[in-house]
């Protein structure tokens, strides 16, 4: 077997950024190898056709995403190569072959789909594609103001179910109880708050936490684990649930899609703005937001914070040494890129800020860690 990445594979024992792998079609099933050691060891398996579950994924719905247990938790392969894709469907099983068919029935309309928009594009004015030339982010906020809550909801909804279904999910337990209470004493002082926040733990030893369009927020173990104090992780929540008030993450999306989002938003046309971000699928997760968004949800976080009476310290503490980290090329929080500078500019916020007593949340901190 060949060494050379054909796929890229995720799962809950796995990155949550995925492992490259290499996949071949054996008379037996799928045969895998993962190409970057987990936990040290490599992996190499052969998957029978029996256990695998099969859909159309991907920004042009051009890649087969098949999924299958894994000792209690699942795998998720994506794979893109038509010619592997084409092998995966000339040996596949009588029992498949359904679900291949609906899988082709649903590329083809969404290909049908795609088509029909750029139709409607190229024959948008060509005022439209000057003004977006001439003044992206002008237009692109304007288009944001536009999509109603409900149609957001959906976006993040759909974004979120694809990512969480690859992952293994805290439950329960003091650290999903000690999120939540975060989680509420935070967006407790977010006046006229338009969103239902939905707090989901993932068992990752990343560091990090992402939040998605409609009020759908991640946080990793690995944050938990390394966070010296809750006052930190709410530091960093503080920081997401700005992304979402300020609507950083729709931003995004409607650049990535360009002129056809910005059809389908001013034409009202929900299910296709929504179809549409659901082709990005799970390279919503990894769209990078730019500096003045995230100066903006640091200093929107920093005083999320000081409203809640939780103590601004930690935020400060904890994004000044992922700016230490990011000098020895440690990857923390990735989707958001650190610097000293930004540490820097919390700690002049910070100073202006009143001076307050802070209230102590009610779990141990330590007990939270020991947990996990």
């Amino acid at each position: 077997m060949t060494t050379s990445p054909n796929a890229l594979c995720f799962g809950g024992d796995l990155p949550a950024a995925g492992v490259p792998c290499r996949v071949e079609v054996t008379a037996l099933g799928l045969r895998l190898l993962l190409l970057q050691p987990v936990d040290g060891m490599s992996s190499d398996e052969t998957v029978p056709f029996a256990g695998l579950s099969v859909k159309a994924g991907g920004f042009d719905h051009d890649q087969l995403v098949v999924t299958w247990p894994h000792q209690g938790n699942s795998r998720t392969v994506y794979l893109k190569d038509p010619s592997l894709i084409a092998a995966f469907r000339r040996s596949a099983p009588p029992e498949l072959i359904p679900h291949l068919e609906r899988t082709a029935g649903k590329v083809r309309q969404v290909r049908l789909g795609r088509r029909t928009l750029l139709a409607i594009a190229i024959g948008a004015p060509l005022a439209l594609v000057l003004t977006l030339w001439l003044g992206s982010d002008a237009l692109v906020q304007m288009a944001v103001s536009r999509i109603p809550i409900e149609w957001e909801r959906a976006i993040g909804e759909s974004a979120s179910r694809e990512f969480i279904m690859g992952q293994t999910v805290v439950g329960e337990g003091a650290a999903v109880a000690a999120v939540q209470e975060i989680t509420k004493r935070l967006t407790g002082q977010i006046p006229d708050n338009p969103y239902q926040f939905q707090v989901t733990v993932v068992r990752s030893d990343t560091v990090n936490a992402f939040a998605l369009p409609g009020g759908y927020v991640v946080v990793f173990t690995g944050l938990l684990k390394q966070a010296e104090s809750p006052d930190e992780v709410a530091g960093v929540l503080g920081h997401e649930l700005n992304h979402v008030l300020l609507r950083h993450g729709l931003e995004r999306i409607v650049k990535t899609l360009g002129v056809v989002a910005l059809v389908t938003i001013f034409t009202g046309n929900q299910e296709g703005l929504v179809g549409l971000a659901q082709r990005l699928g799970i390279e919503l997760v990894t769209l990078k937001f730019g500096r003045d968004q995230e100066t903006q949800a640091d200093l929107g976080g920093l005083r999320l914070l000081h409203r809640a009476k939780i103590s601004p310290e930690g935020m400060i503490r904890f994004f000044a040494r992922l700016s230490e980290s990011n000098q020895q090329q440690v990857e923390l929080l990735s989707t958001h890129p650190m610097s000293s500078a930004r540490a820097e500019r919390l700690k002049a916020e910070a100073a202006l800020l009143p001076h307050q007593a802070t209230d102590p949340f009610s779990f141990d901190w330590k007990v939270v860690q020991t947990s996990l």
